[in-house]
């Protein structure tokens, strides 16, 4: 499997980086399956950082490792989906026990709709109501060490 990595700079040595900002799949490497997905990122990044070059880095899975990691996967969004990033975002994570987390990624229009569920405007099946028609791409993220030695660096793209 390839996945893609949008950034301002080339990542092809692997580390988790700890963070403060509080994400959909908590701390993490995020890539996607999408390639136009990763060079919007690399091109975001890049404008919000004000420094560096817009690159999508390409990684290869070894699909024989995979078997030795935990994995999370929710195939849509759906109602664990809202509730695990809404732990996530809020800082009440629900567990710590997977080296991968892969799904749908919060868009802005998704952000709007889980940060008016946070704050309790409505309720969780109008949530899920409000974000099913989105065509929402996916995220994987690589949380552990364990998981980031499945990726093999490839190459990185001027997008």
């Amino acid at each position: 499997m390839t996945l893609y990595h949008g950034s301002n700079v080339e990542v092809n040595d692997l580390k988790l980086i700890p963070t403060k900002r509080l994400l959909d799949f908590e701390a993490g490497f995020y890539l996607t399956s999408d390639f136009e997905q990763a060079k919007k990122w690399a091109l975001r990044t890049t404008s919000n950082r004000k420094i560096g070059t817009p690159l999508v880095s390409v990684y290869e899975v070894d699909d024989e490792m995979a078997e030795k990691v935990r994995v999370l996967i929710f195939e849509a969004t759906n109602k664990e989906w809202l509730r695990y990033i809404a732990a996530n975002r809020t800082g009440k994570l629900l567990d710590e026990e997977y080296d991968i987390v892969i799904g749908p990624v919060a868009n802005d229009q998704t952000i709007r709709t889980i940060n008016n569920y946070l704050k309790g405007y409505f309720p969780e099946d109008v949530a899920i109501r409000l974000l099913l028609p989105q065509k929402l791409k996916d995220q994987y993220a690589f949380r552990t060490e364990r998981a980031l030695k499945l990726l093999k660096f490839v190459e990185a793209k001027n997008v």
